[in-house]
């Protein structure tokens, strides 16, 4: 009781206190620098399917992030907590027509069943779903044809590494394994023990009461807690350790408050090592921090991309690796699992709904806050000409230069001229020991000897004949881009360095 009431404040008290500055009306932010002004508007109705691992807790706070963002909301509650979601539903409901909001603004389905909660996430009315609840849900909400925020299952690993303070690391994971039963999704479910801490980890387990299973205690406890379809056991789910162990017919010490099963690998062959919304832990010892890397991956992609895990550690570099390296988006530092990722013990965004990413099969891996449930409408007035060359705006434009970013002016494309160009090898060669004869570049040959005019016109056609004639007369051929010169007369030429080259036109 005491835990769900502290749920239930940490969803109203917490998030309230969260969202109550965000802005999520009218102008909500202006970015002068490049010159763009943001304006909120509400998604439109939400559905909302409410699960019954944290009914109460979760229905408060998806009521208000949709209205902090002026989305009406309707409730689909689950079966198994229908009474009491629908209450949370109807309090809240006369609260905030005390206070002004329209009527309708929160709303409930009053007959629950699988049939109406897919007919709700496909109405027209509905604009975007909130689905918190199993996979089936979720894909159900994505199929939906509509904007949905889904939540994949957590299967948070624990790692203490042999810098942590190993007395602090066991009181946070038994803390967070024990809250409300161990339901809330980002709950430990493995704890992975550096091998130089692991006796001492085990001592610390026990004296908090914590009981390691036999081999034989926990091939039992996997055959009742894990159903065929490996998900965890409903008369199992949120129900103390002692009532857990005696279903499983095991008799636990009296004060048991953990069940913990040792394990030596992660998948089918290892029931335990699923999410288990109850209790238990599944328990690792590795060789050092790159095989507890290697264990925590294993536990997450055996159920939980993308959700949540901690690490216990004083060692900085191990932290970042632990952050650069695990398919997690909610990592929490020395400190419990259940309370670090929903903010209640960081900085993260308060939330009962955790998005898992790309990882995951989740469109977001943000906490999910009233932002969510927004569109964005952007004005953005030019900064930047479309066309290159466009001349700036005359001075007492309506478009004050003064308000625009500066832009460095481009520089003016030119190009080479071919007086320039010639003199340009003529240093280059002369810088290799070979000095060119005087005289116009146009009029220059390999001998720099020229018979005729020192500017003659390029000749339109040469051929072999023409070569001929020039060698008998001791002349030059001057050639330009547009000459034709035949094969044979070309050959000719360049044997006996005949043509000239006249200036390009520019």
């Amino acid at each position: 009781v005491a835990d769900k009431i502290q749920k239930n404040l940490f969803a109203s008290e917490t998030v309230y206190a969260f969202i109550r500055p965000m802005k999520t009306v009218g102008v909500i932010a202006r970015h002068d620098d490049r010159k763009v002004i943001e304006i909120a508007e509400p998604f439109g109705v939400v559905a909302a399917i409410v699960p019954s691992t944290n009914p109460t807790s979760t229905a408060i706070y998806k009521i208000l992030i949709a209205l902090k963002a002026r989305c009406p909301i309707v409730i689909s509650p689950h079966p198994s907590a229908a009474r009491c979601i629908t209450r949370v539903a109807e309090v809240m409901c006369e609260a905030a027509c005390r206070a002004g909001a329209p009527e309708g603004a929160i709303t409930w389905m009053t007959t629950v069943s699988l049939e109406g909660t897919q007919e709700l996430m496909k109405a027209r009315e509905v604009a975007v779903i909130l689905a918190t609840g199993g996979m089936g849900l979720v894909r159900a909400a994505y199929s939906s044809g509509k904007p949905a925020y889904g939540v994949g299952p957590g299967n948070a690993p624990c790692f203490i590494e042999r810098t942590a303070n190993v007395a602090k690391a066991v009181d946070d994971i038994v803390l967070g394994k024990t809250f409300d039963h161990g339901v809330l999704c980002s709950s430990p479910n493995s704890v992975v023990l550096d091998e130089p801490i692991a006796e001492e980890a085990k001592r610390e387990f026990v004296s908090r009461g914590g009981y390691f299973l036999s081999p034989d205690e926990t091939d039992r406890l996997a055959k009742t807690l894990v159903t065929p379809q490996r998900l965890p056991n409903p008369q199992m789910v949120g129900k103390p350790a002692m009532t857990v162990a005696e279903l499983a017919g095991i008799k636990a010490p009296d004060g048991t408050r953990v069940l913990i099963a040792e394990l030596k690998g992660v998948g089918r062959d290892y029931p335990l090592s699923i999410e288990k919304l109850c209790p238990v832990l599944s328990s690792y010892v590795v060789r050092d921090w790159q095989e507890g890397c290697e264990r925590s991956m294993q536990i997450l992609r055996y159920g939980g991309m993308g959700h949540t895990m901690s690490i216990h550690s004083e060692n900085e570099k191990v932290i970042l690796e632990f952050g650069l390296k695990k398919p997690a988006f909610r990592i929490s530092v020395n400190t419990p699992s259940t309370f670090g990722s929903i903010g209640l013990t960081t900085g993260l965004d308060p939330s009962m709904t955790l998005g898992c990413g790309g990882w995951g099969g989740n469109i977001t891996s943000d906490n999910i806050s009233p932002k969510h449930l927004l569109n964005i409408k952007r004005l953005a007035w030019g900064i930047r000409d479309a066309r290159p060359s466009a001349a700036a705006p005359a001075a007492g434009s309506t478009r004050a230069a003064a308000a625009l970013p500066k832009v460095a002016a481009k520089p003016e494309l030119r190009g080479i001229g071919a007086a320039e160009l010639s003199s340009r090898i003529d240093a280059f060669l002369a810088g290799r020991g070979i000095t060119p004869a005087s005289g116009p570049a146009e009029a220059r040959s390999s001998d720099h000897q020229i018979t005729k005019s020192p500017n003659p016109d390029p000749a339109d056609f040469v051929s072999e004949a023409d070569v001929k004639e020039a060698i008998a007369q001791k002349r030059k051929i001057v050639i330009g881009e547009k000459t034709i010169v035949t094969p044979a007369a070309r050959d000719l030429a360049d044997a006996h360095k005949v043509f000239v080259q006249a200036r390009w036109r520019s």
